[in-house]
């Protein structure tokens, strides 16, 4: 007999890359229910120190079900409130602006003819950097979000039905190492490092939340604890969520107070974001993530092509789980690994 030939490498890029397409176009088909399972997921992980330092105080087991349960409860409905009541407050408040933004295109215009810039290249920057279409998108961006955490009870279930099965799970895994010990070993690395994103981003995007928020109040800008949760939500967003939470409530600065406060506003936050950000964050956070710039900005689009904003949000996790499912789970993946962390062996 002749004995089985490998398919040329070539064929097996074509073929992965063919089964990936399908995969994340039937996933984006059902994400209005991927994304929830994603979401329990990742929290249900997050919360998981808790019931395991209530297991090792031998806590009984309906409490090591119930408090991570409630906590992430209590916070998801916290954050819906908090978003629901304060998009209904930017929509009220978007149309007050109108007069201001004509005065500020009317002094703009002025100061262009007086420099001997056209009105026909000032038209273009308005168009282009418009002020109520930037406000417009953050309503659109907490608007899919409110959609998504609207889904509250498909959340909530999940959450209850995974907190449920958290022990058992975690039992039938570390039994499945003897025979899968490098799928074992990449799911637990996965756990760690998604538990420690996610608790590192949350504690960092929550003093940079309040941050904002204390200098946007100081600075008058109206909303300041819409923009302090925007914060912490972009804070999970990878390379660009800086900038999602800086330009609307720059523009509103803008609108409100004028050139002056729209500048502080800039500086505060660039001051805040760099500190935080590039000074102390990647201390505490060390080589959670794994994954190289480019590798994650394309998951970034990727994950928010599939999912939608919350794909943006959860990018980090969902990147993590694939690379622990496809490539660290697999011995001979040497090279992949080094190539989406950018670390080569030895």
């Amino acid at each position: 007999m002749v004995p089985d030939q490998p398919l040329p490498r070539s064929l097996t890029i074509l073929l992965g890359t063919a089964a990936a397409v399908v995969v994340l176009f039937g996933i984006r088909e059902v994400s209005s229910i991927a994304g929830p399972v994603v979401l329990a997921l990742v929290l249900v992980i997050a919360v998981s120190p808790v019931r395991n330092w209530l297991a090792a105080r031998r806590a009984p087991i309906w409490l090591q079900v119930a408090v991570p349960f409630l906590i992430v409860v209590l916070v998801l409905v916290g954050m819906v409130a908090i978003l629901t009541v304060s998009a209904t407050e930017l929509a009220t408040l978007l149309p007050t602006y109108t007069g201001q933004f004509e005065k500020l295109v009317a002094d703009a215009q002025a100061w262009a003819t007086s420099h001997g810039l056209s009105n026909e290249v000032l038209s273009k920057w308005v168009t282009a950097f418009d002020p109520e279409r930037v406000l417009g998108l953050a309503q659109v961006l907490l608007g899919s979000l409110i959609g998504v955490l609207s889904s509250l009870f498909l959340i909530v279930v999940l959450l209850l039905a995974m907190s449920l099965d958290a022990p058992a799970t975690a039992r039938v895994v570390s039994r499945a190492e003897g025979r899968r010990p490098h799928l074992v070993t990449a799911l637990g690395t996965f756990t760690h490092k998604t538990r420690r994103y996610l608790i590192v981003s949350t504690v960092f995007g929550l003093i940079n939340a309040v941050l904002d928020m204390l200098a946007l109040s100081l600075l008058d800008v109206p909303l300041p604890l819409l923009w302090g949760v925007l914060a912490l939500i972009a804070n999970y967003i990878p390379n660009i969520g800086f900038v999602i939470a800086l330009l609307p409530p720059t523009m509103l600065a803008l609108l409100d107070g004028g050139v002056q406060t729209m500048v502080l506003v800039i500086i505060a936050y660039i001051v805040i974001n760099v500190v935080t950000q590039s000074f102390i964050l990647p201390k505490f956070l060390g080589d959670a993530v794994g994954l190289t710039t480019t590798m994650t900005f394309v998951s970034l689009i990727v994950w928010t092509f599939v999912l939608g904003p919350l794909g943006a949000i959860l990018a980090i996790p969902l990147s993590l789980l694939t690379r622990a499912l496809l490539i660290d789970s697999d011995p001979d993946a040497e090279w992949a690994r080094a190539l989406v962390s950018g670390r080569p062996r030895g």
